[in-house]
C-alpha cells in the first residue's frame, strides 16, 4: 500500500500540484460501555479505515477522502480537482512552513491491549465500580469505559513517511442526589495520567474504590450543605476545575486558526491578535504554560501531527507574558505574512484531524501549567485569608471570543484565616479572562500538579473531537466573584 501510495504522490506533484499528502488509516476502533443504576445500558463497538488526501495547487486546498481504496487514483485526483477549484476563488495564497522529511514511528504506551480484554472483565469492572456507587445519598450512579486503538500511515510529497499506533483509555464513575428542595447535585471522577502506560492496566479497581468511597462522602456533604454566598474571594482550584479554566481561557484562545478569523461560527474567535504576541500580559509572573506534546502517557502526545511535524514542548506564556501559540504549517506562515515580523520560526506539530475523513486543523496538544513554589493545597489554603476552594466541571459558559467566563462547580470549600470551614453548594465564579489569571497568587508545587485527560474537544465544522490532556497545578487566585 505504501508504494501505492508513493506512486500517487508522485503522479499529482508531476499533474501541477505543490504538495501532496495522504493518511492512510488501517484501522479506527473504539469500544463504549457505560452502566446506570446497574444496567448495561450502552456496549457499542466501531470500526473504519480509509484514506484522506490533501493537494496545494496554486495556493488553495483540496481534500478529498474515502473508505473505498479499490480506486486510489480516483481519490487523488478528486483532491486534486477539488484544489484547482479552490485556487479560482483563494484569498490569501497557502504557504507551508518549511520541515525536515521524516522516517519514523510512534507508539502510545500500552501494556494491556483493552481490545484483547474479554467484555466480561469490563462490564465485571463496571459491576464492582456500581456496587461501591450503591450507598445513602446516592440515586444515580453511572459509571463508563471508553477505548480507542487507530494506526495512521503519513506519507508525503516532501518524502515523508510515519506511522502511528495509538491506543487511549478513558474511564469516569459519578453519583448524583437530590437536596432538601429537590435539586439535583452530583460529583465525579474522571481518570487521568497514572504511570507511564494508559492500557487497561490503568483500569485499577483499588484506585478507583477508593475515589468512589471519596465522590459518595462529598455529594452527601454538598446535599446537606448551604448555598455558596455572593461574595469577592481567592479561588482555590483544584485540577478537577483547573483543567477547564485552562483549557478554555488559555488552550481555545491560542489556536493560531483561531487567532487568525478562521474558527468562529462553532465556539467562537479569541481576544488575542497578533500584535499581541512578545508584549500581552496574559497573567501573573506566576503564570508559565506550554503546548507539550512531548509529555509521555497523554492523549496529547502522538509523536508527529498530521502535517508529519515532530511533536514539539512549545513555551505559550512565559511568565505571564504571551510568546506562542498552538500551531500548524500554513498558520504560521499567514500570521508572519500578515504580522509582517517572524513570531513564530516554525510550526508548532499541533495540526490533527479525528480521522481520515476529516482535514487537520490546530489543535491542543498538552496544555500544561509549570508547577510553581508555593507548596502544596494544605500550604496554599494556611496562606489563605478569604477564599474558597473549588473542584469539579458542572457548568460553563465562554465569551464569544473567550474574553470572559462563567463555571459552575461540583463542591466548594470555604476558607476563612488559613482554615477551610465548610462545604457549600452551587459554588460558582466568574471573571474576566486576562483579570482572572493576572490575580494568579499562588501555584502549587509539583505534589499538586496533575495530568487531567480530556476526551471530548470539540472544534471545527463539521465537528471533530479530539483527546488532548492538561497538567495544572492547584493554583488560587483573588479578588474573584463567586456565587452569582
Amino acid at each position: 500500500m505504501s508504494d501505492l501510495i508513493k506512486a500517487q504522490l508522485d503522479r499529482i506533484r508531476a499533474a501541477g500540484a505543490s504538495y501532496v499528502d495522504c493518511r492512510w488509516v488501517p484501522f479506527e476502533e473504539s469500544n463504549d460501555l457505560m452502566m446506570w443504576n446497574g444496567n448495561l445500558k450502552q456496549a457499542s463497538a466501531s470500526r473504519q479505515s480509509g484514506v484522506g488526501i490533501r493537494a496545494l495547487y496554486n495556493g488553495a486546498w483540496g481534500f478529498s477522502a474515502s473508505s473505498d481504496l479499490s480506486n486510489l487514483s480516483a481519490v487523488f485526483d478528486q483532491a486534486l480537482d477539488n484544489a484547482r477549484a479552490a485556487a479560482e476563488r483563494v484569498t490569501f495564497p497557502v504557504r507551508l512552513a518549511e520541515k525536515d522529511a521524516v522516517q519514523g514511528a510512534f507508539t502510545s504506551p500500552c501494556e494491556i491491549d483493552p481490545f484483547e480484554v474479554p467484555l466480561s472483565d469490563k462490564v465485571g469492572f463496571l459491576q464492582e465500580m456500581d456496587a461501591a456507587l450503591n450507598q445513602p445519598g446516592v440515586q444515580q450512579r453511572i459509571g463508563s469505559l471508553t477505548f480507542m486503538r487507530k494506526q495512521v500511515n503519513f506519507l508525503d510529497s516532501e518524502g515523508s513517511e510515519i506511522e502511528k499506533q495509538i491506543t487511549e483509555v478513558f474511564a469516569q464513575i459519578g453519583v448524583m442526589g437530590a437536596d432538601a428542595d429537590g435539586a439535583t447535585h452530583e460529583r465525579a471522577f474522571k481518570l487521568g495520567r497514572r504511570g507511564d502506560t494508559r492500557g487497561w492496566e490503568s483500569i485499577d479497581a483499588a484506585y478507583f474504590a477508593e475515589n468512589a468511597e471519596r465522590i459518595v462522602r462529598e455529594l452527601n456533604q454538598v446535599l446537606q450543605a448551604r448555598v455558596c454566598p455572593v461574595d469577592d474571594r481567592s479561588v482555590i482550584l483544584l485540577p478537577g476545575i483547573m483543567y477547564l479554566q485552562t483549557h478554555e481561557t488559555i488552550g481555545h484562545p491560542l489556536e493560531l486558526d483561531r487567532i487568525l478569523g478562521y474558527e468562529l461560527a462553532y465556539a467562537g474567535g479569541s481576544f488575542v491578535t497578533l500584535k499581541d504576541f512578545g508584549s500581552l500580559r496574559y497573567g501573573s509572573k506566576k503564570l508559565t504554560v506550554r503546548a507539550d506534546a512531548t509529555l509521555p502517557n497523554s492523549p496529547g502526545s502522538f509523536g508527529y501531527d498530521d502535517d508529519g511535524v515532530p511533536a514539539q514542548n512549545i513555551l505559550l506564556i512565559d511568565e505571564g507574558i504571551l510568546v506562542g501559540a498552538i500551531t500548524g504549517r500554513q498558520m504560521v506562515e499567514e500570521a508572519n505574512a500578515k504580522a509582517r515580523r517572524i513570531i513564530f520560526p516554525e510550526s508548532g506539530g499541533a495540526n490533527r484531524a479525528t480521522s481520515f475523513y476529516r482535514v487537520p486543523i490546530e489543535r491542543m496538544t498538552n496544555i500544561n501549567i509549570d508547577p510553581g513554589t508555593d507548596g502544596t493545597l494544605e500550604d496554599i489554603v494556611a496562606q489563605t485569608e478569604h477564599g474558597i476552594v473549588l473542584d469539579g466541571d458542572r457548568s460553563w459558559s465562554i465569551g464569544s471570543n473567550r474574553e470572559q467566563f462563567h463555571f459552575g462547580c461540583e463542591i466548594g470549600w470555604l476558607v476563612e484565616d488559613g482554615q477551610v470551614t465548610e462545604v457549600v453548594k452551587n459554588a460558582t465564579y466568574k471573571d474576566d479572562t486576562l483579570h482572572f489569571w493576572n490575580a494568579l497568587s499562588a501555584v502549587g508545587d509539583p505534589s499538586t500538579w496533575e495530568v487531567v485527560y480530556v476526551d471530548n474537544c470539540g472544534k471545527g465544522q463539521p465537528n471533530q473531537v479530539m483527546q488532548l490532556g492538561h497538567g495544572i497545578p492547584v493554583c488560587r487566585f483573588d479578588d474573584v466573584r463567586i456565587g452569582e
